[in-house]
């Protein structure tokens, strides 16, 4: 069995873009929960100039199924237009 992954997401909203990329993010937080072997996927950090999301995974598996699931997927075609740079993810 892998030990739990942990993860830290980075989002730069655009200049104004602030609440649309929050609300965006706490919909896809409601879905990503639900997901098998979610621990963790919350905001824990926020200002107008980005929001910080840590996730935990019981495992690399569900990672990478969270990766290529429509949650994830809805989610990155939403901010698509409303984030400065793309989105900073740091292991660990």
């Amino acid at each position: 069995m892998s030990a739990p992954v942990d993860l830290t997401a980075v989002f730069v909203p655009n200049p104004g873009e602030f609440f649309r990329v929050k609300l965006a993010l706490e919909i896809a937080i409601e879905q990503v929960q639900a997901e098998p072997g979610c621990l963790r996927y919350e905001i824990t950090e926020e200002s107008e100039d980005r929001i910080v999301l840590t996730e935990q995974w019981a495992s690399e598996e569900d990672l990478a199924r969270h990766a290529a699931g429509s949650a994830k997927q809805d989610l990155d075609e939403s901010l698509s237009a409303l984030l400065a740079e793309s989105v900073a993810l740091h292991r660990g």
